[in-house]
């Protein structure tokens, strides 16, 4: 399926907060979107369309690329150009977004429709109109990216000699670690790098909720609540009607998984009621808790298998691993990646420079370039985020 270029460049704000092309915005004013007053028509909103996507593509494709170097190379050169950028596409994106409101009483054809839809939410994290807090947000978005992706932990201090573990070393020790003292003091040592951040990410929610303000949503997340088909209100509601129908399970499995956990590490450490210690669950955001299944008594398949120990058995390496995932989409009949997939994409950690690891997949241009960034370990968990 072919996205277009406003639905691509809103999918961008999912690759990295900080959107980061260094150019000046044309202060010249489209003559299809001048406020004269007059009844807006079909035939302007096409032009105002066109127009937006023109311009959102052009800068999306740039953006990308200057992302991409940034999250590759973080330097605090980079994430200067990074913040210039984020800060005049952030600008563009709520100045598209203003405009589009001029043709909300137009009856517009679905496919307008949506795509008017598009440019007013692909704002993600809209900037206020004052400049300085344009600014301001764009500094602190990519300056945040940029410290927890080289963010480490130094058990034994900061001296000259110290060992630290980036996340790659600390999700391998919360996943493997059946020590209560080793994975409390990792939980908790990584965490802390995310202390002096505190101060800068409440600024960052505070503007952008000013931003989301003067577009006429309550908050940020009122923006983000708008964006599947359906009033704000209306999702929440059937999140948490959701929620309801699948909460009696999930009680009933956390009550299960804090039991048998209770039986490895005792009760003084696992209480019997109230949340599950973070540290216990294999992961150092608590998402998953596949990496602590070995400890359940639940009855396992006769033919289980350990997809860890065949990847390391067989020798794979990071790019064969992408190779698999490769081989089960072209198994269902989609094309093989291009050539420059490979030449592109950053499977490993390099060894001299600071990266974000976290794993993401990127189309840059719409056409043949596409990439992902991963710092690939040979894992099951990894063998299925390859995938996903």
């Amino acid at each position: 399926m072919k996205i277009s270029p406003v639905g691509q460049y809103l999918m961008l704000g999912c690759v990295c907060a900080g959107l980061l092309f260094t150019q000046s915005i044309s202060a010249q004013q489209s003559a299809t979107t001048k406020q004269d007053g007059g009844a807006p028509t079909i035939e302007e909103a096409k032009a105002f369309l066109d127009d937006a996507e023109a311009r959102l593509f052009d800068l999306g494709s740039k953006a990308q690329r200057a992302s991409w170097v940034q999250e590759n190379f973080i330097t605090d050169d980079t994430n200067q150009i990074a913040g210039d950028a984020g800060e005049i596409v952030n600008r563009l994106t709520v100045e598209l977004a203003k405009k589009a409101h001029r043709f909300d009483t137009l009856k517009l054809p679905p496919e307008m429709a949506r795509k008017m839809l598009l440019v007013k939410l692909s704002i993600g994290f809209p900037a206020p109109a004052n400049a300085a807090e344009q600014k301001e947000l764009a500094t602190i978005s990519t300056s945040l990216a940029g410290d927890y992706g080289k963010g480490k932990w130094c058990p034994d201090g900061t001296g000259k000699d110290a060992k630290c573990l980036d996340i790659t070393a600390v999700e391998h020790i919360l996943a493997t670690s059946r020590d209560p003292e080793e994975l409390r003091n990792t939980w908790i040592g990584w965490h802390a790098i995310g202390a002096p951040m505190r101060q800068r990410y409440a600024r960052l929610v505070e503007l952008g909720n000013k931003g989301s303000r003067e577009l006429g949503y309550s908050d940020v997340g009122g923006i983000w609540r708008s964006m599947y088909d359906v009033p704000p209100e209306q999702f929440a509601k059937e999140t948490d009607r959701l929620w309801e129908q699948l909460r009696p399970l999930y009680e009933s499995l956390h009550a299960y998984v804090r039991g048998q956990l209770a039986k490895k590490y005792g009760a003084a450490l696992v209480p019997a009621k109230g949340p599950i210690p973070a540290q216990l669950l294999g992961n150092p955001w608590s998402q998953e808790w596949n990496n602590v299944y070995s400890l359940m008594d639940s009855p396992k398949p006769a033919q289980s298998y350990n997809l860890t120990k065949i990847l390391q058995e067989r020798q794979t390496d990071a790019r064969g691993m992408v190779k698999y995932g490769e081989g089960f989409f072209t198994s269902l009949g989609f094309a093989p990646l291009p050539q420059t997939f490979w030449e592109r994409s950053l499977f490993t950690k390099p060894r001299d420079r600071e990266v974000i690891c976290h794993a993401s997949a990127w189309d840059v241009d719409s056409k043949e370039d596409l990439r992902i960034k991963m710092c690939i370990q040979i894992t099951e968990e990894d063998f299925r985020v390859i995938h996903h």
